[in-house]
């Protein structure tokens, strides 16, 4: 073996000793470091790690939304420590690696006091058996007998299975340690696997990917979810943590955040889900150049783009309106002169538009309202014209709404087609209502698309990339 790779296996293998060593290390006290460590576990319900939102968040997911409020409110740094599962989570709390825990936890109330803490729970969450819509239905536990229901490996489902009264045969549980909660799910709709069992807001997100999936029984009681600290955690943050959930469910915080994860999930039905997935093998693949084009152009993601245009005109560029607008993109006369469109029939100069048409809307909102909810009443927007959303928005204060809340301004918009509210308005009479059901949509579709299709990364400038050859052979010479 040579000296120098010897010296790069040595300096390896330290780092991984460093490793395994910090993670069994106890995290400092919160009050000397000023920094909370949160123990998670990745998943569609907790925290997808390094995602990339319409805000250019480093990450996303309803429970890291929550934590991260708790920690401003705290007034400490969140540190976010993603642990591989749901076992693994309550291993490390016990070891002392977090100040707490975040990761769709289920407090048993027959856990010894002495090993956890728990908040109130914020949620409850269902255990449903999955299986393909073509297969005939099992609604008893003791139909399970001699079958195989596969789970995510080391998560609790597999616990609530082994816990199960005795079947004969009994039921096999097979644990998969690759796949995630999607992916089990994924094998059910494509036939590899018959029955799985996962949570119910993991089904109602599945189902618009996946709408062979079919529930066809709950297995035990719904669970509360809560946050976990250690037995000897510090009472004080334990009281900071029960006080901020205790707000959030007051003052609508938590309604607000439950929507944005959760909100549009069951809005489309079935045969709308299947028609989509089938136009984005046939249609959507002759059109997608263009929808990068527009994202390259405009920053907005081009599945975003291509959600809106599906919503518009079923990705049909001949579409037409009894009311005028023609196109992809669905743009009036007015618009496509304003964008200089020469044809709005012409799927290339119509995707390119509609970007940018919304790209300008999200720009003119006010720069209090931050993001998603940007997005979501920047489409709101190209569906009622910016003047009727700011009408919206002028009116929103007097309904106790706020008007840089999307869930608040989806009760607000319908209020535009009432003469009590649009009277005082200069912009007058809108479909607000139908505005809210389109943004809805389109949230679905675009998650969609973001679960199937990859996101576009545009090329490195010519010159960018001769700059780096540049300095390799600057790097060889020496």
């Amino acid at each position: 073996m040579r000296p120098q790779v010897f010296r790069w296996l040595l300096v390896a293998l330290l780092a991984l000793v460093l490793v395994y060593a910090c993670a069994d290390r106890k995290v400092a006290s919160w009050r000397e470091s000023n920094e909370l460590v949160v123990l998670t576990s990745p998943g569609p319900l907790t925290y997808t790690p390094g995602a990339q939102d319409n805000g250019g968040e480093a990450g996303a997911g309803f429970e890291y939304d929550l934590v991260s409020l708790f920690a401003e409110e705290a007034g400490l740094k969140l540190k976010l420590v993603s642990v591989g599962n749901y076992r693994e989570v309550a291993q490390a709390l016990k070891r002392g690696a977090g100040h707490m825990a975040a990761a769709w936890l289920v407090w048993h109330p027959g856990v010894a006091n002495s090993e956890f803490q728990a908040t109130t729970p914020f949620f409850q969450s269902s255990h449903l058996l999955v299986q393909h819509e073509a297969s005939l239905p099992i609604t008893s536990t003791e139909q399970l007998a001699g079958r195989t229901v596969h789970v995510v490996a080391r998560s609790r489902h597999a616990d609530l299975l082994a816990g199960l009264p005795a079947l004969n045969p009994p039921v096999t549980v097979q644990e998969h340690p690759e796949w995630s909660d999607l992916d089990l799910l994924q094998a059910v709709a494509e036939q590899r696997i018959e029955l799985a069992l996962t949570d119910g807001p993991i089904l109602d997100i599945a189902q618009n990917y996946y709408p062979q999936l079919s529930a066809t029984l709950q297995i035990g009681e719904p669970q509360p979810i809560a946050w976990l600290f250690p037995g000897d955690a510090d009472p004080e943050l334990v009281a900071k943590a029960e006080a901020f959930l205790g707000r959030v469910h007051k003052d609508g915080t938590l309604v607000r955040l439950k929507d944005r994860y959760f909100g549009h999930v069951r809005r489309l039905k079935q045969f709308d889900v299947v028609q989509f997935l089938e136009r984005t093998r046939s249609l959507l693949p002759d059109f997608r150049t263009q929808f990068e084009s527009a994202q390259a152009r405009t920053g907005i993601d081009w599945r975003l783009i291509a959600a809106l245009a599906y919503q518009e005109s079923q990705w049909d560029p001949m579409a037409t309106s009894p009311t005028g607008v023609r196109g992809m993109m669905m743009l009036t006369e007015e618009t496509a002169d304003r964008l200089g469109v020469s044809n709005r029939l012409d799927p290339k100069q119509s995707i390119s538009a509609g970007a940018r048409y919304l790209a300008d809307i999200r720009d003119q909102l006010p720069e209090t309202v931050k993001e998603p909810d940007r997005t979501w009443m920047a489409l709101a927007a190209y569906n009622l014209g910016l003047g009727h959303m700011k009408g919206g928005l002028a009116i929103a204060p007097s309904t106790e709404a706020d008007p840089d809340s999307w869930f608040e301004m989806k009760r607000v918009l319908p209020l535009l087609s009432r003469p009590e509210y649009y009277r005082r308005l200069k912009s007058g009479r809108a479909r607000g209502g139908e505005a809210v059901i389109m943004v809805e949509n389109i949230r679905i579709f675009y998650d969609i698309l973001t679960r199937h299709e990859p996101p576009y990364i545009p090329p490195k400038p010519v010159s960018e990339k001769k700059e780096k050859k540049g300095d390799k052979k600057g790097k060889k010479r020496h």
